[in-house]
Formats: structure tokens, sequence, C-alpha cells
């Protein structure tokens, strides 16, 4: 049984991106599609579709390589974890990597990114960080 399916989620990604494959696919739930979303927004993925099977969704996710087939993530990782839950509020939520990097942040309006939680005002659980 998995535990923690957003720790998951981002194993998958960060094990495609190493391999340079060209898409995987991810278990589906609310927080890791906005999380998803975040990093296509950003411009760490290509793009991503929910297929639905049945009463199973699933996610499948488009990696972005530039013209050397260097992958777009340098790194991803997981924060806030089942043992040990990482809030931050909103002064500290500023910037990551001088603003190279991105926090997604799980507040009371939603999973958000860190410069979107800062612009707000409002801060929450970071639940991981990618650059």
């Amino acid at each position: 049984m998995m535990t923690d399916i957003i720790a998951d989620s981002l194993t998958r990604i960060r094990n495609a991106a190493q391999r340079k494959l060209e898409t995987t696919i991810l278990l589906h739930s609310n927080t890791i599609e906005a999380t998803v979303s975040i990093f296509v927004e950003k411009g760490y993925l290509e793009s991503y579709k929910v297929k639905e099977d049945g009463n199973k969704k699933t996610i499948k996710v488009i990696l972005k390589y530039d013209e050397h087939d260097k992958s777009a993530i340098n790194e991803i990782a997981k924060i806030s974890k089942p043992g040990r839950r990482v809030h931050q509020g909103k002064d500290e939520i500023r910037t990551f990597k001088n603003g190279y990097g991105t926090l997604v942040v799980s507040t009371s309006q939603g999973v958000i990114a860190n410069d979107e939680a800062y612009k707000r005002g409002i801060g929450g659980e970071v639940i991981c960080s990618i650059w």
C-alpha cells in the first residue's frame, strides 16, 4: 500500500527525466493535478492530460527537454512528508533558489506556486520544490 502518492508521482517524474522518457503516467488526485499544472505553467513539463478508465483516473505527463536532450528539471524534491509536515508563513515563502526555482504550496485557497502565495499574502504547507 502506498502512503504518499505525491512522493510517488515526483519520483516517477524524476525517474522518467533521468531515463529521457517522453511520457510518464501518474496516479490521479486533485493535489497532483494542481501540482502538475503548476509545473507546466512554470515551464518544467511540456503538458499533461487526465485520462479516465472507468472509475480510475490517471495523469499522462509529457516531459520537456531542450535541443541538447537535457531535461528542464534539474531537481525535484518532496519537502513536506507524512512524518514531518513543513509549513511556511506568508513572509517566509517569498523566493526559492533566488527566483530560479518554484515551491508548490497547499494553502486555504488551493494548491499554488510560492510566488502566487506571496502575492496573495498567504502561507501554507510546502509540498515540494522544483528547479
